[in-house]
């Protein structure tokens, strides 16, 4: 098995450990959040408010996204990769995950509903 699929392999498996976090009790949860169209997936690999920000949001973004961010570092720095490279196959598993009429954001910076 080459690097890259390899690369992918552990980028796959580690996408389920990349949603809330267990040990937080949000009032709205990630999937509540996105199935209410309140934040969507980024093709960065990060998640990102579609409409109008709250404290509440914000803490669970910058909270997911933080998280995200830890993993992806850990995976590019193990696998060699840069973190854009794991960002950017990271984003294309969440995008292709998400389902049909949640908001996804295109590659021009636009939500869409999926």
């Amino acid at each position: 098995m080459n690097l890259s699929a390899r690369f992918l392999i552990l980028v796959l498996a580690l996408v389920p450990l990349l949603g809330v976090p267990q040990d937080k009790a949000w009032a709205i949860g990630l999937d509540s959040a996105k199935s209410q169209g309140l934040v969507g997936e980024r093709p960065d690999g990060l998640l990102g408010i579609v409409g109008a920000s709250t404290p509440e949001l914000d803490a669970l973004v910058k909270d997911v996204n933080g998280r995200r961010l830890d993993v992806f570092k850990g995976i590019a720095a193990k696998n060699g990769q840069s973190l854009s490279t794991v960002q950017s196959v990271s984003g294309d598993e969440f995008i292709a995950r998400t389902p049909a009429g949640q908001y996804v954001m295109d590659a021009q910076g636009h939500w869409q509903k999926k």
